[in-house]
């Protein structure tokens, strides 16, 4: 339910506060007071509208904001999955324009816009002035006969767009499955090369790094070795006469005076140590020497592999286990294609099963709106006699499309006769604007118990209606209204004496400008606005009675 609205620098409107009760909201008042600024304003917030031309040039900025209350399972689920909090069941979605840019909040988060219009699809359904053009739309006529069928036909929408998404799956894999011989051929060659060039290959997981490691070693072997001669030249290594044998005279002469003073002997120590390693360092320099080899046959060997390793990288993958993963795959699709005829005969049995089972599901969701169109065809009836269509004929067409979609395999179609004699022609071709309006506010009260979105706004759907008709209306509003909240504008006394909540939006002057402002009416102000409705600028007696007249009557109309 739709708990108030805050709407501030908004066209003629510096700043209004408007709390909604249950059951009907009117709106009343003078034409150009400022009404559709109402409307507007909450369209802006639910983010199906935009601000410009309402922000006032002399204001900094404009704001709407909406207070819902709902115990939606749905918005609860959609305001979890935004990790939006969400307690007590309130829902405050917020739009704020400054700078030249808008800004939605949702409880106090800032979220896109697409999410609001999201959000709003489940709190509040506005009917707006020419909204009921979309009866001219097949599609339409079927989510209003499926949103009838309720429970018993979701389950099998369900089903439907499950399977159909199964079924259009195998059939591309057997379109593809079935093209010409020839090119089957050609795979299958190409497949049976790379398949053997792979396997041939024999690639080992880390081997291309081992190989990388050999490479640089013997494709610098030249300048290690002359690295390791000058090495071994200037540390003594392989008979040279080198560091080794000056540090070896230089142990012999400090040991020849060590005895003499401890310090020198802890000097000749250390110098031995020195002596000790220079050797170990040139039995290994020497040992290296000895067995580093440069085989120019191993070299083109590991070069040749690394070069077939970076090509396979290069057409298979950017890793030796990719390269090995494509190979599995490759003889994977091999033996289907070595095994045609059996993979095709699979697969058609497979696209077949897949076909019945959608053509069934189609069936039963068929037969189940057909039941159902029965039902709905005669409550519209029902309720366009009660709206004034007094020779009204309504009925549902079904014709079957040549494949099953999503939603089955029905189109169907609005028929609708409004004079007798005349036979029964497509909706669109036959009402008016203000017929259509009409038909659209039955079909809202033949659905009043399964529609789930509990605010309905209607925004002047007594364009082109007066006296009985108006009064027939009303009725039907008051009806949708004891099952929904309802939010409706109106030029009509019949309709504003139904009103649960009366508001009046009027303009006033201040501060040397016209602003428009939003009231609840009391009891005997809304007889007063009745009576204006009535009698125009000067209210006598007679009219005011009326006024009273026609309040009580809606009172007793009221079955909530």
């Amino acid at each position: 339910m739709l708990v108030s609205l805050h709407v501030k620098n908004m066209a003629l409107i510096r700043e209004a506060e408007v709390e909604f009760g249950k059951g009907l909201n009117i709106m009343t008042g003078e034409t150009g007071a400022g009404k559709s600024i109402v409307i507007g304003s909450v369209n802006i917030a639910l983010g199906t509208g935009n601000f410009k031309d309402y922000v006032p040039e002399d204001a900094d900025y404009a704001l709407v904001e909406l207070v819902f209350t709902t115990d939606s399972p749905r918005v609860r689920q959609m305001m979890d999955d935004q990790d939006i909090p969400f307690e007590d069941q309130d829902i405050i979605i917020t739009r704020k324009f400054k700078g030249g840019r808008s800004v939605s909040k949702v409880n106090g988060e800032t979220v896109p816009v697409a999410f609001v219009k999201e959000l709003s699809s489940e709190l509040i359904d506005i009917h707006g002035q020419h909204e009921h053009q979309s009866l001219l739309y097949g599609k339409n006529h079927l989510n209003i006969l499926d949103g009838f069928a309720g429970e018993e036909l979701s389950s099998l929408l369900k089903d439907c767009q499950q399977q159909y998404h199964g079924f259009q799956k195998i059939k591309r894999e057997w379109q593809k499955a079935n093209k010409e011989e020839s090119e089957r051929a050609k795979e299958l060659d190409f497949l049976q090369f790379e398949v053997n060039e792979i396997e041939a290959a024999a690639l080992q997981i880390g081997e291309d790094e081992e190989l990388e490691a050999s490479y640089r070693l013997m494709v610098n072997g030249q300048k290690i070795m002359e690295a390791l001669s000058e090495t071994g030249a200037l540390t003594g290594a392989n008979g040279f006469s080198g560091a080794s044998d000056e540090i070896g005279r230089a142990a012999r002469a400090i040991g020849s005076v060590r005895d003499y003073d401890e310090t020198l002997g802890q000097l000749s120590d250390t110098l031995l140590d020195i002596e000790s390693l220079m050797g170990d360092f040139n039995r290994g320099l020497s040992d290296y020497m000895d067995q580093f080899t440069f085989d120019e046959q191993e070299l083109r060997r590991i070069e040749e592999r690394l070069d077939l390793i970076n090509r396979f990288k290069t057409k298979y993958g950017n890793t030796i286990e990719k390269i090995i993963e494509a190979g599995r795959q490759k003889r994977e699709r091999l033996e289907v294609l070595s095994n045609y005829e059996a993979y095709l005969c699979n697969l058609k049995a497979e696209y077949e099963k897949k076909e019945k089972e959608l053509k069934k599901t189609a069936n039963e969701i068929s037969k189940i709106r057909k039941s159902y169109a029965k039902q709905l065809s005669a409550k519209i009836t029902e309720a366009l006699i009660d709206l004034n269509f007094l020779e009204v004929r309504f009925d549902i067409d079904f014709k079957e499309l040549k494949e099953v979609g999503e939603t089955g395999q029905d189109e169907i179609c609005f028929m609708i006769s409004t004079n007798p004699g005349l036979p029964l022609r497509p909706l669109g071709s036959v009402a008016s604007g203000g017929e259509l309006s009409r038909i659209m506010l039955a079909i809202k009260a033949v659905m009043a118990d399964k529609d789930e979105v509990e605010t309905l706004i209607f925004d002047e759907i007594d364009t082109g209606i007066s006296g009985r008709t108006a009064q027939k209306v009303s009725e039907k509003m008051a009806v949708i209204a004891g099952n929904h909240q309802i939010l409706c504008i109106t030029h009509l006394a019949q309709i504003a004496a139904m009103a649960d909540h009366h508001y009046v939006i009027e303009k006033k002057p201040a501060d040397s400008k016209t602003v428009t402002n939003i009231g609840l009416l009391t009891e005997e102000e809304s007889v007063l606005e009745l009576a204006r409705i009535l009698g125009g600028a000067k209210i006598t007696d007679t009219v005011l009675q009326s006024a009273r007249e026609m309040k009580e009557l809606a009172k007793n109309e009221k079955k909530y």
